[in-house]
């Protein structure tokens, strides 16, 4: 007798067990059973994607990028509000960016149609008509309001708006909701920033500045598509030209700047391959939903 089974049946009158998931149970042995064979097919860590600690940096390079342009932008607030830069300056600014950005477009997306050339001269008018119009709102919205409680709440709408922000770049589909809430932060607080500002004029032209939350991400987005490289040196430059003009606006900011990029780029890629290390997956026949899926496939 076999009484280790609690069935009563002998050894050498039982079937041979067998691996069966909706067989129930079978004669001779428990319900839990499992023989020496359960576990030959199991396989350790079989999906597990090998990173290399070059090519982790390298991605993480698009963090920094949108952080320097965000810096650039702040630094722009800075400068409008300290009456270093006026609103034909800003301006001036803003042509730059738009034309430059639709360059940049244009050489590497290839042949921009007609059509398309119109629909964006007439989103790009409405947009600067709109906040032509809605200028004297703005330069009157946060009157009642001091200015050291403008600087916290921009901010920390600014914080807001770079840990939301849609680092992955997928255009096309339908924004999510925390990218929304990303882009109206900025967009908030590209506002309180430019009421504080002496004229409508200028107020106009901080706005149409704001501007490039939206448009900087797809201009780096095409960049990178078209050549990664390209994308790399751009980065590169982009950041030391923030990290230079930070440095001109105070130097603790510059010391916080350099160390969130080097805490990007080079601590959180090496954090990353080695919590790799301890990473364990476990996959065999007892995997349904794959064995399903590979059998349909």
């Amino acid at each position: 007798m076999d009484i280790g089974n609690g069935r009563g049946i002998p050894a050498e009158q039982r079937r041979k067990w067998r691996k069966v998931a909706y067989g129930g149970m079978q004669p001779g042995y428990d319900d839990n059973y499992t023989d020496d064979s359960f576990l030959e097919d199991m396989v350790m860590n079989a999906n597990v994607v090998k990173r290399d600690m070059v090519k982790v940096m390298l991605d993480s390079v698009i963090i920094s990028q949108y952080l320097s342009i965000v810096a650039l932008v702040g630094f722009v607030w800075t400068y409008s509000l300290q009456s270093r830069l006026d609103q034909k300056t800003i301006l001036l600014i803003d042509a730059g960016l738009l034309m430059s950005g639709f360059l940049i477009l244009l050489l590497t997306e290839g042949m921009i149609s007609v059509s398309f050339l119109i629909h964006y001269l007439l989103n790009l008018s409405f947009s600067a008509s709109g906040l032509y119009l809605l200028a004297p709102v703005y330069k009157t919205l946060t009157r009642s309001i001091r200015s050291d409680s403008i600087w916290a709440v921009a901010g920390g709408l600014l914080i807001v708006h770079l840990i939301l922000h849609d680092y992955s770049q997928c255009f096309g589909r339908a924004p999510g909701m925390w990218i929304c809430i990303s882009l109206n932060s900025s967009i908030m607080a590209s506002i309180f920033v430019a009421s504080r500002l002496p004229s409508q004029g200028d107020v106009f032209a901080m706005m149409l500045f704001s501007l490039v939350f939206l448009f900087a991400p797809l201009v780096a987005f095409c960049i990178k598509k078209y050549s990664f490289r390209l994308h790399i040196i751009f980065s590169v430059l982009l950041m030391c030209y923030s990290l230079a003009l930070v440095y001109r606006l105070h130097t603790v900011l510059f010391v916080v700047l350099l160390g969130l990029m080097v805490f990007i780029m080079v601590v959180c890629p090496y954090w990353l391959i080695r919590i790799q290390e301890y990473k364990l997956e476990i996959n065999g026949p007892w995997d349904e939903a794959k064995r399903c899926f590979d059998i349909t496939d």
